[in-house]
């Protein structure tokens, strides 16, 4: 990827907005992205990282394979299923997209996520590993 093709917060914050009913509020100073009144991402305060959901017991397999992608910010994301992504990491919008729509599901009510099937990018790489 090039300098100028880099992620940034306005895709953040265009990527989020498309999912089905998310609205943007602001929170503890950052904006938060939230369908059902629960948040799913957020950009940080200086727009060079966001922070999606992620099951806790997948974060250290996913921060070990790409340290430079993933992080946690220690004595706070480490009490809650979150981790923080560099945007300058992200490949292109389709990753940004595809991490975005799986921290949305996470938090979506079951029946909007499922009139969403489109957005189940785990079920693409593992059909029939349905938890939910």
């Amino acid at each position: 990827m090039t300098a100028d093709a880099a992620i940034t917060a306005a895709d953040v914050r265009s990527a989020a907005l498309s999912l089905p009913d998310t609205t943007e509020k602001l929170a503890w100073g950052q904006p938060t992205f939230r369908v059902a009144g629960k948040i799913f991402a957020s950009l940080g305060d200086d727009e060079t990282a966001m922070g999606v959901k992620c099951p806790r017991e997948d974060r250290a397999e996913l921060i070990a394979a790409e340290p430079e992608k993933f992080f946690i910010c220690e004595g706070h994301d480490d009490h809650y299923a979150w981790m923080r992504v560099r945007l300058s990491a992200l490949e292109d919008e389709a990753e940004l997209a595809a991490i975005l729509a799986d921290s949305w599901r996470q938090v979506a009510p079951r029946r909007l996520a499922a009139a969403h099937p489109e957005l189940d990018v785990a079920g693409e790489e593992s059909a029939g590993e349905d938890e939910g």
